[in-house]
């Protein structure tokens, strides 16, 4: 079944969500929600989807990048993103660190702002502390856009949307990022 995906101005979406007990974790609710926003972020299509952009104030999140998302973009792109396909996994009750090192900046976008984009900083490297689907827990290292999936989805859990972090000259519409920016580097763009 395909969940609404509620869009920016939603107050849901400003609100720091609620961890999960173990209990709700197992609950038929709980499982049927994730086996929903699976079913929506793939339909979406999106690589993320947070409880809050279904409108529900919980500390849980899918994630998946499959390889048929990237299939046309080219293979420099990919390296300089880092980006590799990630396999299903639900993300609850998440504690994030970043790695220190250095900070990337990417165009991003999100289901819950449809139709725009913009430069984003981000860290390159995370950590991850969370539960399963099952309420097991476990740590999550990740690098590239795997990060920044990650990054961007616990942004939504607290609160956050990518245009809090954004570069704000870069915010455009996806129309006219396809006719005028596409394929350029974030320099070439933050530079313009």
């Amino acid at each position: 079944m395909r969940l609404k995906i509620v869009q920016v101005g939603d107050p849901v979406l400003r609100q720091t969500a609620r961890p999960l007990t173990a209990d709700e974790i197992a609950s038929k609710e709980i499982q049927s929600l994730i086996a929903h926003m699976r079913d929506t972020m793939r339909d979406a299509p999106g690589v993320g989807l947070a409880a809050p952009q279904v409108g529900m104030p919980l500390q849980l999140a899918v994630i998946e990048d499959r390889e048929e998302y990237f299939k046309d973009i080219a293979p420099a792109q990919l390296a300089e993103r880092e980006r590799a396909a990630v396999a299903f996994r639900t993300i609850i009750n998440p504690r994030i660190a970043e790695i220190p090192g250095a900070t990337v900046e990417f165009f991003e976008g999100c289901l819950s702002l449809a139709g725009f984009s913009a430069i984003v900083p981000r860290a390159r490297s995370v950590r991850v502390e969370c539960l399963d689907e099952n309420g097991e827990p476990r740590v999550i290292e990740a690098s590239g856009w795997y990060a920044r999936i990650l990054q961007h989805e616990i942004d939504h859990l607290r609160g956050q949307l990518y245009i809090d972090r954004m570069r704000s000259r870069t915010f455009m519409s996806l129309e006219n990022w396809n006719r005028y920016w596409k394929g350029k580097s974030p320099d070439e763009v933050s530079n313009s």
